[in-house]
């Protein structure tokens, strides 16, 4: 885990891999995924990744 991988930003400041000072994510490599049966917005992906701090 890196204190910040520039490849991936992040606001989300309740998971545990963010760096909230950055807004960046911490992991070398994180998981997309889609709680949608047929995803057409941006907003039907998830950060599969995501653990809760």
């Amino acid at each position: 885990m890196h204190d910040k991988n520039p490849g991936v930003k992040c606001t989300v400041s309740s998971c545990k891999f963010n760096n909230n000072q950055k807004h960046f994510c911490q992991l070398n490599q994180i998981t997309v995924g889609t709680h949608e049966k047929n995803p057409v917005q941006c907003e039907c992906t998830d950060c599969q990744s995501f653990e809760l701090k």
